[in-house]
């Protein structure tokens, strides 16, 4: 089995696919919240499901020495989690060591064990923890000050704090042998630190993750899919769908009312507005792996099937975005394996990476013709090729320098310049519809170049299409699956992409 088949993977799960039902509670994801101590002041978690935000109020005196006074939002979990949220205080407040953040607790005591990753009014960003009941709490401080996104990671006894300012990377701190217990209460909590003053603070992009488990089996066992949906401009996601499943690669169609997506090796429409999923009818074609893309027409979608009778290659099809039981088949049969990526802007051909001549390179495609030309020609992985919306240039990721970084080339292969020169592995450059901004996927330099695996931590960054300084616009548990295929809005407003969490 080859590099390219292990990395592209089908999903053969069979499991429901279900709409936002839970969501509908009255505060979201949490199934309680309270005041915690003898606050002065009753505090609230108001939950806004259009926006899927948080807005708590609260008072205390301190959450510090022996016991806390806060307002808490919570539920409760057992194993290993992640918690991760975008937070900020309204207005300038009273006292300068008000605090927001996550709070873990053994209970809903005053002094409860906790361990609490907190940002603070002027700043101030610490890992805070008590470790027996009615105990002194301590901290460890981070260099990192008035951070926007709040990350508390639980891996046994070992507690993970990661702090960004919005469009940084994390800084990370952590403290081992906190036992809190298996089930424990975790949730976001809000501190006035002044007993008489009551404070107020918005939480958003909220998300309680259930990782996949540590001895998982890569394309043989899975995890849930959130299918999100994010405004480009605030930076705000929206969980629009959530699968048992594994969902991968969500693409616009042109009038933007559907997603299409893939699952079990079929292709799915996913209806924004009624937030339904059918079907797309591909007649054989039911190995699907998650390189579709869409014809600039809007007219067709282009398919890789995997063909039983040909040594599972991946093969390229076409067939109408209405669907067909009988897909047009574009590479030839023997070529090797073929993983689309785009159409040309005058959709007269296709790029995609090739299996030839024992290394996989960027090809293009004639449809009509079926001739083929080969458009890069190195031993290492050349891959995620996509044209600009002019047709001028493809954008693509290469591992030639080491880590895999993006890459531009001229439509006829030539002057192939790279983009990005950092420690990230940086995958699948997509264009936006202006042409003038691209959005990828960055793995941390703790991974094979040539690999793109599912659950892991990773960033979409956002940078200037002719390259400059890539800017985080999302911190994801996801990896494979989660922006493979063109995913911008038609009006350039929003993207679409799977995050993944155990459900």
């Amino acid at each position: 089995m080859t590099i390219k088949i292990i990395r592209r993977g089908f999903i053969f799960l069979v499991g429901s696919i279900f709409p936002l039902l839970g969501w509908a509670a009255p505060l979201g994801q949490f199934t309680g919240h309270q005041d915690i101590g003898a606050v002065k002041h009753k505090g609230d978690t108001i939950y806004d499901p259009a926006s899927q935000q948080y807005r708590m109020s609260g008072s205390g005196k301190n959450m510090w020495v022996g016991e806390d006074e806060l307002h808490y939002a919570y539920t409760q979990l057992t194993g290993d989690f992640i918690l991760r949220a975008h937070v900020a205080f309204e207005g300038t407040g009273v006292d300068p060591h008000r605090k927001i953040g996550w709070n873990l607790r053994t209970s809903l005591d005053t002094g409860s064990p906790n361990v609490h990753a907190t940002v603070h009014g002027d700043g101030l960003t610490s890992l805070q923890f008590r470790a027996s009941a009615g105990g002194d709490t301590q901290e460890y401080p981070m260099a990192i000050k008035a951070p926007d996104v709040i990350q508390l990671e639980r891996r046994g006894d070992t507690y993970i704090m990661s702090a960004a300012k919005m469009g940084q990377p994390f800084q990370v701190t952590s403290v081992s042998n906190i036992k809190l217990g298996e089930k424990i209460y975790a949730g976001l909590s809000l501190c006035a630190h002044n007993p008489d003053a009551v404070e107020t603070a918005v939480f958003s992009n909220v998300r309680i993750i259930l990782p996949a488990a540590k001895d998982f089996r890569p394309y043989k066992d899975y995890i849930g899919s959130n299918l999100e949906i994010m405004d480009m401009k605030t930076k705000n996601r929206r969980i629009v769908y959530r699968s048992s499943d594994s969902i991968q690669a969500p693409n616009w169609t042109q009038d933007g009312k559907t997603l299409i997506y893939n699952s079990k090796g079929l292709l799915f429409n996913f209806d924004i507005k009624s937030g339904k999923s059918t079907v797309l009818e591909s007649g054989f074609a039911n190995n699907n792996n998650n390189d579709h893309v869409l014809s600039w027409s809007g007219k067709l979608i282009g398919i890789s099937h995997h063909v039983a009778e040909e040594n599972n290659h991946s093969t390229i099809y076409t067939l109408p975005i209405t669907g067909s039981k009988k897909p047009t088949r574009i590479t030839a049969k023997g070529a090797g394996h073929s993983y689309l990526h785009g159409f040309s802007p005058d959709d007269k051909s296709l790029i995609f990476t090739g299996e030839r001549k024992g290394q996989y390179d960027i090809y293009s495609i004639d449809i009509k013709t079926g001739k083929e030309t080969q458009l890069t020609d190195t031993p290492t992985l050349d891959d995620g090729s996509e044209f600009s919306p002019d047709g001028k240039y493809i954008y693509f990721n290469s591992n030639r320098t080491g880590l895999m970084q993006l890459w531009r080339m001229h439509a006829d292969g030539s002057n192939q310049q790279q983009l990005t020169f950092d420690n990230h592995n940086n995958w699948f450059p997509h264009v936006s519809p202006d042409g003038k901004k691209i959005v990828f996927l960055s793995y941390m330099d703790d991974i094979d170049p040539g690999d793109h695996p599912f659950y892991r931590h990773v960033y979409l960054r956002e940078m200037p299409a002719e390259g400059g300084d890539p800017e985080i616009i999302a911190y994801v548990y996801g990896g494979q699956g989660s922006i493979n295929v063109p995913s911008w809005s038609p009006d350039g407003s929003q993207i679409a992409f799977v995050s993944n969490t155990r459900l």
